[in-house]
């Protein structure tokens, strides 16, 4: 039998604060500007601009590199508190903290530290290109070439689907140097937006999370200077692989965000509508409903917070992370229609929140790994015990 390792879910007085202070501003700053940044399917600039005074995007990142020194599980504290109030909000601060800053933090050389991280700490944000029209859950078939030209490379092609692509000014992009070796010349490369042949293409119109941009990036004989390669050319799979890894557990933070605000908004409305003379709340089915709800967002937080102790530990938490993504995805996208279910009517117009949690949950089952590839994670590490 194999062991099992307990969950460890206790937040520290440091943590429980530094999460209260992330819901107050939450509430304070995003919830106003909520409904807006939906319908225009725009991000707030003044709003980023806030993330970045508050130590937001640099959670993890050293001191001495202008960042907050903190750790994984705070950063995944401020993104579950962001997804409570809004999903947009939440997947910006999760991909700047999770998966680029964590990127730079494990494979970057002291020069690239040096130069990037100070930035994307005080003012810049950061974005991952990995996925292309043809390399979605299979992301080693990606086609972006990568030529040598000696002390330079130069890229060709297209990304899709790239999250916070209109806000950042840096970009994680993964190209392959030698095509015929398959994913062994995958190499990571650290690509500005300013660098000639680089330009941000189409944004996409969403069904949720809408204030966040995903948008096409194009190169077109961009020149990225060969200093720029992250960590070892023809190593960048083991960067995606490794990284994404850890960024699973960040959206099982975002999920179950926007879990605990659904559920919220369940909680106060059943206790104010009235229907038969009295608040539905006291009806038995409606009280089964909200417990079945409860329940699903307790096991939903233990998984999560264990996985974000497992990665601060040092410990394995591979099929931690698939677990915390797949259920919590799956229950963000149940208690949110739940959600719809008991306000009736009003839950489906857009004058209420019901909804919004609902389109943004919908997205957790998807990106940083479909559901189907976290099952198949979990059943590959399952197997080889």
């Amino acid at each position: 039998m194999s062991e099992v390792r307990p969950a460890l879910t206790t937040l520290s007085e440091d943590e429980q604060a530094f999460k209260e202070a992330v819901r107050s501003f939450a509430e304070g700053e995003i919830l106003p500007r909520r409904t807006a940044m939906d319908e225009k399917a725009q991000m707030d600039p003044e709003l980023v601009k806030q993330f970045f005074e508050m130590g937001l995007m640099g959670i993890e990142t050293p001191e001495q590199y202008g960042g907050a020194g903190g750790t994984f599980t705070m950063a995944c504290l401020a993104v579950e508190e962001l997804g409570r109030v809004d999903g947009s909000t939440s997947v910006l601060v999760d991909v700047q903290n999770t998966l680029v800053t964590n990127a730079f933090l494990r494979w970057a050389n002291e020069e690239q530290k040096q130069k990037y991280l100070p930035r994307m700490a005080a003012d810049t944000v950061g974005a991952y290109a990995l996925s292309e029209s043809g390399s979605g859950s299979d992301a080693f078939a990606l086609k972006l070439k990568a030529e040598d030209k000696g002390d330079k490379y130069v890229l060709n092609g297209h990304k899709l689907w790239i999250t916070n692509a209109n806000e950042a000014g840096i970009f994680l992009v993964f190209a392959n140097v030698n095509p015929e070796a398959g994913y062994k010349g995958i190499t990571g490369f650290i690509v500005e937006r300013d660098f000639p042949g680089f330009n941000i293409g189409k944004k996409e119109d969403k069904l949720g999370i809408r204030a966040s941009s995903t948008c096409e990036l194009t190169f077109e004989n961009c020149e990225v200077p060969k200093e720029n390669v992250l960590g070892e050319v023809g190593k960048g799979y083991k960067i995606a692989i490794e990284t994404l890894n850890e960024g699973r557990i960040g959206i099982g933070a975002q999920m179950l965000g926007i879990a605990q605000g659904a559920y919220e908004a369940t909680l106060g409305y059943i206790k104010e509508r009235e229907q038969f003379g009295t608040s539905i709340s006291s009806f038995q089915g409606v009280q089964f409903q909200l417990a079945e709800m409860r329940a699903e967002l307790e096991a939903t937080r233990l998984l999560v917070y264990n996985a974000c102790r497992l990665k601060d530990a040092g410990e394995p938490f591979v099929e931690e992370a698939a677990i915390a993504k797949l259920a919590s995805s799956r229950a963000a996208e149940k208690i949110s229609s739940m959600t719809i279910d008991l306000f009736g009517g009003n839950g489906f117009t857009r004058e209420y929140p019901a909804e919004k949690f609902w389109r943004d949950a919908k997205i957790g089952q998807i990106y940083e790994g479909t559901s189907n590839m976290q099952l198949q994670t979990i059943a590959k590490m399952e197997l080889s015990k």
